[in-house]
């Protein structure tokens, strides 16, 4: 017997004396676990921007004026030019100027050959500073945040929210979920700190809400 087969059947074994026509719904799972760490008074915008920047990507603040603005400001700071643009991602927020906006379909060694990625964001998880794609409009495909070596994100304050079981209440769970905390990084055994294994060496988020405060 194979370990599968093992695992599979003492599966079987559990659910012997469940009725056949019984749903996941029909026996409530106690949820008494603490479910935020966050103060109901507190910012989480703002603990948001301060985690994510704990992860050692930029976070810059505005507001929707200021936003075309922002972006421009900030991928000229970066110096990329060509960037992959997913579908339905709005013209408007576009910024004129010498960028090259590529958009989909992007076979891998395209997006290789590119400086980056622009992104919006299903949510945000201000207490571990996490930013959820869920390949929705204006997300892309896991692909066009994974090859580029640089991706730039656009989260709205009213999409984040104070901790993980929040965000799980918010997203389909049927859809492709990817949490980004921070840029790609590993360490080896010597504890040496490697970025860009696994996706984007550098992340920019750029946090729009009804203000922006003079940044730290």
């Amino acid at each position: 017997m194979s370990s599968r087969e093992a695992v599979l059947g003492r599966i079987r074994a559990a659910l012997a004396d469940v009725p056949a026509t019984e749903v996941p719904d029909d026996v409530p799972v106690p949820r008494d676990y603490r479910r935020s760490h966050t103060a109901p008074d507190q910012d989480v915008v703002s603990l948001f921007a301060e985690r994510v920047a704990d992860y050692r990507a930029t976070v810059v603040r505005t507001d929707r004026a200021g936003l075309t603005g922002t972006l421009a400001g900030v991928l000229t700071r970066r110096g990329v030019r060509e960037l992959a643009l997913p579908r339905l991602f709005p013209d408007t927020m576009l910024p004129a100027g010498p960028w090259s906006w590529h958009a989909e379909p992007l076979d891998v060694p395209a997006l290789d050959a590119l400086d980056g990625t622009i992104t919006l964001a299903a949510c945000g998880i201000a207490v571990t500073g996490t930013i959820v794609l869920d390949a929705g409009p204006g997300q892309g495909r896991r692909a066009l945040t994974l090859v580029p070596d640089y991706h730039l994100c656009v989260v709205h304050a009213g999409q984040i929210v104070p901790d993980v079981p929040d965000a799980l209440s918010r997203l389909d769970p049927v859809r492709p979920l990817t949490f980004i905390s921070g840029p790609s990084a590993t360490s080896d055994i010597e504890l040496d700190r490697v970025e860009g294994v696994h996706g984007p060496r550098t992340l920019d988020v750029v946090v729009v809400g009804p203000t922006h405060p003079e940044q730290p």
